[in-house]
């Protein structure tokens, strides 16, 4: 059977099975095939990591303190390390005043307080630093409790703000900045090629991006703080770290970028999203996710962002060197990773530039 083709020619059943065939290699090369199947794993890895983090959370070794005298707090300390599972981690504590101290330094995430002349103790937890836990350790110690025929009290030492919510706005805000940082580098590998001809066009990049940062850290701790009073106070602290975290992840980005071409995009995605949104300790800490998630989040710019934040706004800045040093080495490896993958190309095809202009010069 045959059909009259544009030209007025006669086309076979086979030639337009050869079109078909010739356009759809057109449409999906190679080079499409593998993009959308690397899609495919991202999006799997995403269900799999966010549901991996949160299906089940359970308690691993939350630091608590017991304040009693010391025959009765070394038996605790005891009773509580022993409990199956290993959900808490004790230690003592010389006094009530030094275990809220142990809490507000972020040394311990809670702390019993025995009454030895009655029968009802006092739990010491400080929520902001996440519900989840304060509520989980409270189920532990009422349990606890509950076996030796004793009650428990829970007092909320240090509760989020008003306009904090469930106390997610730290988690949120690195979020994001997160979001806002690998964005604006791919957008600018997708304007102007994510492979840059030299390395004054990286370091232009870098320059945009370094601006961008400021920018986007100012914007960030002014909605978190002054627009919403969700996170009210320390707004130059909050600047800054914002400026930061937005410049690690832009940074990262592009040096990915240089290195990967346009999958390092994707390399960024699975490091920033799938595998460090879950494990950034927002909607369930670091003591309630499980083994894997809860090794990998302090060293993801999501988990080191949301502990700097939170930490600065509610326990004046303690346990936040760690979570600084780690953006910084994003945003320091980022540069460097960045112009050394620039030179590394620029030597690889110096021949090849040299013949193209030879050819130019001679034709």
């Amino acid at each position: 059977m045959t059909h009259p083709s544009p030209t007025g020619q006669p086309v076979t059943g086979g030639q337009e099975r050869t079109r078909f065939a010739d356009e759809l290699r057109d449409a999906l090369d190679l080079r499409a095939v593998l993009l959308i199947l690397g899609v495919l794993a991202l999006q799997l890895g995403f269900v799999l990591s966010y549901i991996g983090a949160f299906h089940a959370p359970t308690p691993h070794r939350i630091p608590v303190a017991v304040v009693a005298p010391a025959p009765v707090a070394d038996q605790l300390v005891q009773r509580l390390d022993a409990l199956d599972g290993e959900p808490l981690r004790a230690r003592t504590a010389d006094s009530e005043d030094r275990a809220r101290a142990l809490i507000l330094d972020r040394t311990v995430d809670a702390a019993i307080v025995v009454d030895t002349g009655g029968t009802t103790d006092t739990l010491l937890v400080a929520s902001a630093s996440g519900p989840a836990v304060s509520s989980t350790a409270a189920q532990i110690a009422q349990q606890v409790e509950t076996a030796q025929n004793r009650q428990v009290t829970v007092e909320d030492i240090l509760p989020p703000a008003a306009g904090d919510g469930r106390g997610l706005s730290s988690f949120y805000l690195a979020l994001g900045w997160i979001v806002g940082g690998y964005l604006a580098a791919a957008i600018i590998g997708l304007a102007g090629g994510a492979l840059p001809v030299n390395l004054h066009r990286t370091l232009i990049r870098l320059g945009a991006l370094a601006l961008y940062a400021v920018a986007s850290g100012l914007g960030g701790a002014l909605i978190a703080g002054p627009v919403l009073d969700a996170l009210p106070g320390h707004h130059l602290r909050l600047w800054t770290i914002g400026a930061l975290v937005v410049f690690a992840a832009a940074a990262a980005t592009l040096a990915f970028q240089v290195l990967l071409g346009m999958v390092g995009i994707g390399v960024t995605i699975l490091a920033f999203v799938v595998l460090g949104n879950p494990s950034a300790g927002g909607a369930y800490p670091t003591p309630l996710l499980p083994t894997f998630w809860r090794a990998i989040g302090p060293w993801l710019p999501p988990g080191a962002a949301t502990t700097a934040i939170r930490n600065t706004v509610y326990f004046s800045g303690h346990a936040t060197a760690g979570p600084l040093w780690t953006l910084s080495a994003y945003a320091l490896g980022g540069i460097a990773l960045a112009v050394v993958a620039t030179l590394a190309r620029r030597r690889r095809a110096p021949q090849l530039r040299h013949g193209r202009h030879e050819v130019r010069q001679h034709p």
